[in-house]
């Protein structure tokens, strides 16, 4: 059985994990049978959005807390997370993965990784074990792994591919039921609601990306 840990970065899309994008990983990692530990950093949201309206309000609310909405309580902080303890990564998107867990949607290639998931990030990586990234979460793993040429996806926006490739990725176009692997690097992207359309089109390429990940177990 494979141990699976999952990053999430709140809870909503525009200011935190996107839900369905988690909750989709959460399945497929499920029923392939996999033991799921979720992480969050213990910090404060870079902003706090009313899905309803779209606008921003002020008040504050800490990423954990927020993510333990999809984990259903279930879930630690990722600064507590081991690499020796899971065998691969899966970081689902969301506004949150560019703001939270790291801010290249404020700073763009300038970006910071919260100190948490950039430690965890390169010890799995270090110890050669797969990492998948769903959405814009891809930007922080060009940001942490870039200087590697790490090959990703964010789907086909040009300015956000040339944003990734100025850290050191490699972009690849992708369509949204599929997925970019490179596997001398073992990273898995999808691009999911970069693209959308709908639930069952992000659905197929999450389930890819995961299947694929755990694919490179081992």
């Amino acid at each position: 059985m494979a141990r699976v840990g999952v990053i999430l970065s709140g809870c909503g899309y525009l200011d935190g994990a996107e839900i369905q994008e988690a909750v989709l990983t959460l399945l497929a990692l499920d029923r392939a049978g996999a033991e799921v530990s979720c992480f969050a950093p213990d910090v404060a949201q870079h902003k706090v959005v009313n899905h309803l309206t779209g606008k921003e309000e002020g008040e504050s609310r800490n990423v954990l807390v927020e993510s333990a909405r999809i984990a259903r309580g279930r879930i630690a902080d990722v600064a507590e997370a081991n690499a020796d303890d899971l065998d691969a990564l899966i970081l689902p998107g969301g506004f949150g993965a560019a703001l939270n867990l790291c801010d290249f949607a404020i700073h763009g290639p300038d970006c910071t990784v919260d100190p948490g998931v950039e430690r965890l990030i390169r010890a799995v990586h270090g110890a050669g074990k797969p990492i998948g990234a769903i959405c814009i979460a891809p930007a922080l793993i060009a940001k942490v792994l870039g200087d590697g040429g790490v090959e990703v996806t964010i789907g086909n926006d040009a300015g956000t591919a040339a944003a990734l490739e100025s850290m050191g990725a490699r972009h690849c176009d992708c369509p949204v039921d599929a997925f970019v692997v490179d596997r001398k690097q073992k990273v898995v992207t999808t691009p999911a609601y970069m693209l959308g359309p709908g639930t069952k089109d992000v659905a197929a390429g999450i389930e890819r990306c995961v299947a694929e990940t755990l694919a490179l177990v081992g």
